[in-house]
């Protein structure tokens, strides 16, 4: 009965745009409520865009590889009843679609039509039926891989799709190879063939070269992206620093003793992140204000605790993945979730939701074997969190007999808050809050 405009939709705060990979659908099919109309890309994540209505697609706007802004309508839904008679939809069209007095002028159409082989192949050989994202084609192109070489690589992605850390490991393997030297491809440069290092960071406008015996490379657009943000997070809020160091030797024995029964009973390894964040997520109900994030003169209380967990991808490159109303959850449920958005997270699978609508970030750099950190806001946010490695130390402790050396297991937490907001009494009192939840944790809990 009416028409629908399917807009490409916001992936996080600091994405703006992503790439069309593939549209599953054509224009003519009928679609159910939430089946799978494209598959796009960002820095971040690749992920597929669900139908808002039931339907049928009767236009798509732009094309396989193009770079489409975040908010822009990309394709035209008709729901029952509509007439979606294809008119020449995916072709081009010279004359501009004429538009009744009561509606908004269409917008610009882009024609659904296949680029052409020349443009689409990493290099001057046959074109392949196997679907490559942009992505991909770059990379393969910047190391000369042709497309029969490319059909030969086992993707890991949807369907089989090759994705950047296919291809990446392909090259990694290739370089590393006594062998490589014998490849049927076109000879590497010396950057290349003596580093993996130089392949890590690649995308589709990275570059390598050398000058005066030094490695040059170029940051991949996600690292720019990275860059920028930090950048600016540092430029708009004044960073403070405090730490706590909490015993967490009640707790770590807790989960020695219960990790074989936990993933017996429930399917799932029980890590230390969940406990981490039901500390957090305690620790805000308590202090709200560090919930928070600034528009202009005011100070925007979010009603929900979402927290973020920083993770790092298999790149090298950074991603937060949101626990939505962290709160809400039982150590059961903070376990369920966290495993499942580090899984995706590690396997490229993570949705658009699932990275945004945070109000609070946790960062592990214990798992670098860090103890300490200093972590940037991650913006709007106001406040982000590190926990350190736990290790064994001696430590003084207080008894009805006096004062004795023990050893505890002892870690440290940071945070680092936005000064112009949270000054040292609430950050502190905050952060020692979580410290205080963590070493009066319940081991007596039944789960």
């Amino acid at each position: 009965m009416a028409k629908v405009e399917l807009i490409m939709p916001k992936m996080g705060e600091s994405i703006t745009e992503a790439t069309i990979l593939k549209w599953v659908k054509n224009v003519g099919d009928t679609i159910e409520l939430d089946e799978t109309i494209l598959e796009i890309a960002t820095d971040k994540v690749d992920s597929d865009i669900p139908s808002p209505v039931a339907g049928t697609l009767i236009e798509v706007l732009f094309k396989e590889d193009d770079v489409v802004e975040v908010g822009k309508v990309i394709a035209i839904l008709a729901t029952e009843g509509e007439d979606v008679s294809p008119s020449p939809a995916i072709e081009e069209k010279t004359e501009a679609p004429k538009a009744s007095a009561t509606e908004k002028p269409a917008p610009a159409k882009v024609p659904y039509t296949p680029a052409p082989a020349a443009e689409t192949t990493p290099t001057n050989t046959a074109s392949s039926d196997r679907f490559y994202s942009p992505l991909v084609k770059n990379i393969a192109k910047q190391e000369n891989i042709s497309i029969a070489e490319l059909d030969t690589i086992s993707g890991s992605g949807s369907n089989g799709r090759v994705t950047k850390r296919d291809i990446l490991g392909y090259v990694s393997n290739k370089t590393s190879s006594p062998d490589s030297t014998n490849a049927p491809t076109a000879p590497a440069t010396q950057a290349q063939s003596n580093t993996v290092a130089s392949t890590i960071n690649k995308s589709s406008n990275a570059t390598t070269h050398t000058s005066g015996g030094h490695e040059i490379i170029e940051m991949d657009r996600m690292r720019k992206m990275i860059a920028d943000h930090m950048v600016m997070s540092k430029h708009t809020s004044p960073h403070v620093t405090s730490f706590v160091e909490a015993d967490v030797t009640e707790l770590v024995n807790w989960r020695n003793n219960i990790k074989g029964e936990f993933q017996k009973k429930h399917g799932e390894k029980i890590t230390f992140t969940p406990i981490f964040m039901e500390a957090v997520s305690k620790a805000i109900t308590d202090f709200p204000l560090i919930n928070v994030s600034v528009d202009g003169t005011n100070i925007v209380k979010k009603k929900d605790i979402n927290i973020g967990m920083a993770a790092a991808l298999p790149s090298g490159n950074l991603i937060v993945p949101v626990i939505k109303n962290a709160d809400q959850l039982n150590l059961v449920g903070l376990t369920k979730k966290v495993n499942d958005l580090a899984s995706r997270a590690r396997e490229n699978k993570l949705k658009p939701d699932d990275v945004q609508g945070g109000t609070f970030t946790l960062t592990n750099v214990g798992t670098f074997g860090n103890v300490m950190g200093t972590p940037i806001i991650n913006q709007p946010q106001v406040a982000i969190m590190a926990v350190g490695a736990i290790k064994k130390k001696p430590a003084v402790l207080e008894t009805k007999h006096g004062d004795v050396i023990a050893i505890r297991h002892m870690m440290f937490l940071s945070l680092s808050y936005d000064h112009r907001v949270v000054d040292g009494f609430l950050g502190g009192s905050f952060l020692r809050k979580v410290a205080d939840y963590l070493e009066g944790f319940d081991t007596t809990q039944s789960f």
